[in-house]
């Protein structure tokens, strides 16, 4: 039939014009008329595949396609596109730009779309490039091109594949705030259990002073708590719709982007169309609260290293999170501890790969965009798999409070409570004070003894002219008394870890709500959408519809 076609018209006269050859060629094929040397030419009429095909006159190699498609990492979002779409496509029949016909037709293959992707049967093909043509192609397969050709009408897969994203990363983003959350209520659960267990805090790797187990755990929570109000400054951003911005100059229809919003239950417009298509600071801001909140998750893979070492003692993780070597016997691994250490580097990884991305590109969308979301996946996913396995770790951990005990007692951690003493009931100087310690300390050092020799550092007081009883220096020395001292706000003492433990639980009680109303809002503005869907099925005009969402 073609090369029949491609006869006839090489006898054409030159006069035809150009119109009355493409009215006469199928639209199936895409076809190039060019005049040479007199007549007419048909350059190409290979079979278009693609959606965008119009402008091209032969098909991309499969090298192209291979090199440029992205459905490994839009599998993620064919739930949200389909979703984006629905949206779309409502907006367009109740701003009369589409007919309530085409409405219906668009949802019902959206919906058949939704179905086969909840069985696991609709399967994203490489050759489609991304999800959003694959599901585009799935409704016109369906619908037909009279009805499916239509939902792309006032938007542009440069909106598009930021409405689908911005879906998917507010949700990753309260998924991660969720186990953040949790794992925050076990180092709590530590710090009730322990405000009054005894240890060393270090600094420098140095013995410092006596503070509490409980204290050590209500500071994770303190660091974490800054997490997760990072994580909620992302979320607002994240929770911004894109849609409508289209290509990157808005659209000459009249489109409805507040109804977008809340149908896809955004907080708000993100307005400025060129903005909106060349922003991905919401995907490197949420990179960099992910990159920060690894940094301290391996913090704590690191103590819980060294805590489990023979040499420290103060920790032995249950055999359900430890491993053991393929040749030493006796090998009990913190390979759980090593692991979120280790992975904490592929996080800030993927953070420097999207920065260096964004830094050169001008205004607009760019093909570059494409790779902003491979780290952001990766990163969501080594974080939540932390976030998952860390609490159960800690609250089987068993912790040796009296090699805490021991520790805390062994290397001159009570000195600093000593020179503190000496300025309050001797009325010295610190500076004074700490010289006389400083130096007692030097003397029971070259003599192989501590503290815990009591008339040995007694008779090193007296000679520096203060006269302690053996009581007094006893009482001054002793852990749990320091403990018990440090009352200023946010110190050690039993009585501050409790008020903070009590008020990281307010606190975090008000971020878990604050989660459950975010979430319920998608889930209301989804809910809301598809019983839009539901009665557009069954019949109803667009204007028929009674649905909070027209407000």
């Amino acid at each position: 039939m073609i090369a029949n076609l491609i006869l006839q018209l090489a006898s054409v006269s030159t006069t035809c014009q150009a119109p009355s050859l493409r009215a006469i060629i199928p639209l199936a094929f895409s076809s190039r008329v060019t005049r040479h040397a007199g007549s007419l030419w048909i350059l190409s009429t290979t079979p278009s595949t693609k959606l965008w095909g119009g402008r091209f006159s032969s098909e991309t190699k499969t090298e192209t396609q291979d090199f440029t498609q992205s459905v490994d990492a839009d599998s993620r979002l064919v739930a949200y596109d389909i979703w984006g779409s629905q949206a779309h496509a409502i907006m367009l029949a109740r701003g009369e730009i589409i007919s309530d016909e085409d409405l219906r037709q668009i949802l019902i293959w959206l919906r058949r779309a939704e179905e086969d992707y909840d069985n696991r049967t609709f399967v994203l093909k490489p050759e489609k490039e991304d999800v959003h043509m694959n599901v585009e192609s799935y409704l016109i397969d369906g619908a037909g091109i009279e009805y499916g050709g239509k939902l792309h009408t006032a938007r542009s897969r440069n909106d598009q594949v930021l409405v689908d994203a911005h879906l998917y990363v507010r949700e990753q983003i309260l998924g991660t705030q969720i186990g953040l959350s949790q794992l925050c209520r076990a180092f709590l659960r530590i710090a009730s259990n322990h405000a009054e267990t005894v240890m060393p805090g270090y600094t420098h790797m140095q013995h410092a002073q006596p503070i509490s187990l409980g204290f050590w755990a209500t500071a994770y929570v303190s660091m974490l708590l800054r997490d997760l109000k990072r994580l909620d400054s992302a979320y607002v951003l994240a929770n911004m719709n894109p849609l409508g911005a289209c290509a990157i100059a808005g659209t000459s229809f009249a489109i409805d982007r507040d109804l977008t919003t809340k149908l896809l239950g955004f907080d708000t417009v993100h307005e400025h169309a060129l903005d909106v298509i060349s922003s991905r600071d919401f995907i490197a801001e949420t990179l960099f609260c992910l990159s920060l909140l690894m940094t301290n998750l391996s913090r704590l893979g690191e103590e819980i290293v060294y805590w489990t070492t023979h040499e420290f003692g103060t920790a032995v993780l249950d055999d359900a999170y430890s491993t053991g070597s393929s040749i030493m016997p006796q090998k009990k691994n913190p390979d759980i501890a090593e692991m979120v250490r280790g992975r904490c580097g592929r996080v800030y990884g993927e953070l420097l790969d999207v920065l260096t991305n964004l830094k050169g590109l001008p205004l607009g969308y760019n093909r570059d965009l494409q790779e902003d979301k491979p780290p952001l996946w990766d990163a969501f996913d080594i974080v939540q798999s932390c976030l998952g396995i860390l609490p159960g770790l800690l609250e089987t951990t068993r912790f040796n409070t009296d090699r805490m005990a021991e520790l805390c007692n062994a290397n001159f951690a009570a000195a600093t409570e000593l020179a503190n003493y000496l300025v309050r009931e001797q009325g010295i100087a610190f500076r004074e004070s700490h010289e006389i310690v400083g130096g007692i300390i030097g003397d029971l050092v070259k003599e192989g003894a501590t503290f815990d020799d009591l008339d040995k550092t007694r008779t090193l007081l007296q000679l520096r002219s203060v006269n302690l009883s053996k009581s007094q220096l006893q009482e001054v020395l002793d852990s749990n008394l320091i403990l018990r001292g440090n009352l200023s706000l946010g110190g050690t003492s039993p009585a501050e870890v409790r008020r903070m433990t009590s008020e990281f639980d307010a606190e975090l009680r008000n971020i878990d709500a604050e989660i459950l109303l975010r979430q319920e809002q998608i889930d209301v503005s989804y809910a809301q959408t598809h019983q839009i869907i539901e009665e557009v099925i069954a019949g109803k005009a667009i204007s028929e519809i009674e649905s909070p969402c027209w407000a």
